[in-house]
């Protein structure tokens, strides 16, 4: 087997880089890592922020590689990848809620009501992209951040293509106003 960065590597397709991984190729996986780690890494940074989404994408290949056999050709590899990082996401974003939630009650003390503290109200496209729920924010990062069309941003979210489409019509209008209105 070549080395990784050797150009007979370079030229082997995701699915055939996929089945050596799927048979124990550490070098065929590091391939594929090096050709799809920048976009996952800045696709699940828009959606937990930098740091978490560095997290989660090194957790997501840690996963790719540990389920190397289930990924059957269907479909691009990256799309595969990025199902398996929004599911991740989805989890940790989730889990954080819960613990936010539970800290702001502990906080409060046993008679109080919830508090959630206000957004800052500096206009960033990072602040306004997190005023969008999940699903419209990967929608439109997908779609616009990234260039992946409707179909291939549906199926790595699992949702039907009107969905999806509907999603990043309504994101880029609320963005859009947040922009005019001059908020976050």
């Amino acid at each position: 087997m070549p080395p990784c960065g050797s150009p007979l590597l370079n030229e082997v397709d995701d699915p055939e880089l996929a089945s050596r991984a799927a048979q124990g190729d550490q070098v065929a996986f590091a391939r594929l890592v090096a050709r799809h780690e920048r976009r996952l890494r800045h696709f699940l940074g828009r959606l937990a922020g930098t740091g978490i989404g560095d997290e989660l994408a090194q957790e997501c290949f840690l996963r790719a590689w540990q389920r190397a056999g289930d990924y059957r050709g269907r479909g691009s590899y990256a799309g595969w990848l990025y199902r398996i990082g929004w599911r991740l996401f989805l989890d940790s974003h989730r889990l954080a809620q819960r613990r936010a939630a539970h800290d702001a009650l502990e906080a409060a003390g046993p008679d109080a009501e919830p508090h959630y503290p206000a957004a800052d109200a500096a206009l960033d496209l990072e602040r306004l992209l997190a005023r969008l729920d999940a699903r419209s924010r990967a929608a439109l990062v997908l779609c616009d951040g990234h260039g992946w069309s409707h179909a291939e941003a549906a199926e790595m979210l699992g949702l039907p293509l009107g969905t999806l489409k509907s999603l990043v019509a309504r994101a880029k209008v609320a963005l859009r106003a947040g922009l005019q209105e001059g908020e976050p």
